[in-house]
């Protein structure tokens, strides 16, 4: 179990220096990780679409690897969430980051020998990586206070943004590296995500100690009894929910357009390097802006960003949908858009999730929304590319806006309760 040295996680109890100085050397540790795994996620967002729309010859499937990754990171979700409960954040995120890396390890091979089965086989286990870097946000909370939480989610979400920036600029450097040494090219990306994970499963194995869930555990359990006979539950379940349906809403619409926009680019006549930087754009719009999104998460209140969050992406679906297709500028702005109302809902969402869970749960809870997350990922990915085969980009970027007006009503059924 998680308690292998009582004397030593006992000493954190009394000592709140002692505290203060782990929590900063947790968000240092986990934001080293994170740019790593950014470098790693980018990958798969930037060429799976076009892996698959070569080895197939047809748009129609082009949106199953982003939904095979994003089931392969559900599983994944569940299953980091509950080793990280029983054995604490280091093993759950290091194993997670691990076979992440054995995933993209897989997709290389895949294109070499050309095998549809084994690259949606790989795509699937490469998920783990994705899972494992949206769940690394989490460790950064176990030490930090109620008006802490959405700012330290936000310092790792930075620190992810080096990372994701750096992997989609780098498609044509590593595209040139791969047929170097006889991988086709759009497998190049994949090597660079199988070292980036591996690496930031080697920095949290060795670096993550002691453990930041094992020491709020120990730190919450004397008053546990007393605490959890007073926890108002149903209040809690609201918070869950609430804080669940706003990343769920957010991650249908924002993978749905994104995991399209590099097919659709390519049928407009731009090549890899004009489609790296729209997606460098996008995920740098979905991290960088953490730090301050953090901040005003924790000033102005969850709500009010999730409301913020609909209202952008509604902006980002518009655009995206009818701007020309051979208009750089305007998917630049599109999917810039797009990133930074998938940051406002999920650093709001994960605060409520925190906020409405105890450490005793709080892993195993936070594993089991994120599966949610995954899922709605995976379904908007398979959905996007059979709504463009059928109709139109400009379909699936209206519906994708519109939908993201849902989140309305889910913040003014949440303002009934007490979150």
């Amino acid at each position: 179990m998680l308690h292998k040295d009582t004397a030593s996680l006992q000493s954190f109890i009394n000592s709140p220096e002692k505290q203060k100085t782990l929590y900063k050397r947790t968000l240092f540790i986990v934001s080293i990780s994170q740019i790593f795994g950014g470098a790693g996620l980018a990958a798969g967002v930037t060429v799976g679409a076009l892996i698959a729309q070569q080895m197939l010859g047809t748009d129609a499937f082009a949106g199953v690897p982003s939904a095979l990754f994003t089931l392969g990171s559900a599983g994944a979700a569940l299953f980091v969430g509950r080793l990280s409960q029983r054995y604490g954040r280091r093993t759950g995120l290091s194993a997670g980051f691990m076979i992440g890396g054995l995933g993209a390890i897989g997709v290389i091979i895949a294109a070499l020998i050309n095998s549809v089965f084994l690259l949606f086989a790989s795509l699937l286990i490469y998920g783990a990586g994705t899972a494992t870097n949206l769940q690394a946000r989490y460790a950064g909370t176990d030490l930090a206070n109620h008006k802490q939480r959405a700012t330290a989610v936000s310092i790792t979400m930075v620190f992810t943004t080096f990372g994701a920036v750096a992997g989609p600029n780098l498609v044509n450097v590593m595209g040139n590296f791969a047929l170097s040494i006889g991988v086709p090219s759009l497998a190049g990306p994949f090597i660079l995500a199988a070292a980036a994970y591996i690496l930031a499963g080697v920095v949290l194995f060795i670096m993550l100690r002691p453990d930041p869930l094992v020491i709020a555990r120990t730190i919450e359990e004397p008053s546990d009894k007393g605490h959890l006979a007073t926890t108002d539950h149903s209040e809690n379940k609201r918070g869950i929910i609430v804080g669940a349906a706003i990343m769920v809403l957010t991650q249908i619409v924002m993978v749905a357009i994104m995991t399209m926009t590099p097919v659709h680019m390519r049928h407009h006549g731009h090549g890899l390097g004009a489609v790296g930087l729209v997606i460098g754009f996008h995920i740098g719009a979905m991290y960088l802006p953490s730090l301050v999104t953090g901040v005003l998460v924790d000033k102005l209140g969850r709500t009010a960003m999730a409301v913020a969050s609909g209202t952008t992406l509604l902006l980002a679906g518009l655009i995206s949908a009818f701007a020309p297709g051979d208009s750089m500028v305007l998917l630049v702005i599109a999917l810039s858009l797009l990133g930074l109302g998938w940051n406002f809902g999920l650093i709001s969402g994960t605060a409520l999730i925190v906020d409405s869970t105890e450490t005793s749960t709080r892993a195993k809870t936070q594993g089991t929304v994120d599966v949610l997350i995954a899922l709605s990922g995976a379904a908007g990915g398979a959905l996007s590319g059979m709504i463009v085969a059928g109709s139109s980009y400009l379909t699936l970027s209206f519906a994708g806006g519109i939908l993201s007006l849902f989140l309305i009503p889910v913040v003014i059924w949440s303002r009934g309760g007490k979150n």
